[in-house]
């Protein structure tokens, strides 16, 4: 486990995604609090993340299962999309 304190603004993201499910550590969420008191940018992140995840709550959308299918394909491109950069 790595001990240094300043998260770079990728791993300060991936954090705040795991805070999002409960899968974040103690030390993880201290550093996360360390680093978006000086970073407005993930600030904001954190901020989308956390609406993100009160819209999905309180407002799930039943999808079919065509529906579910199209999704799952339309993201395995992006994946690929974002692998080839």
């Amino acid at each position: 486990m790595e001990n240094k304190i300043f998260l770079s603004c990728d791993e300060a993201n991936h954090t705040c995604d795991k805070t999002q499910y409960n899968d974040a550590t103690i030390w993880e969420k201290i550093k996360l609090t360390f680093h978006l008191a000086f970073c407005g940018a993930c600030r904001k992140y954190t901020q989308n993340n956390n609406k993100l995840t009160k819209l999905v709550v309180e407002k799930p959308i039943k999808l079919n299962t065509s529906e579910k299918s199209e999704l799952q394909s339309a993201f395995e491109q992006e994946l690929v999309k974002q692998n080839n950069k």
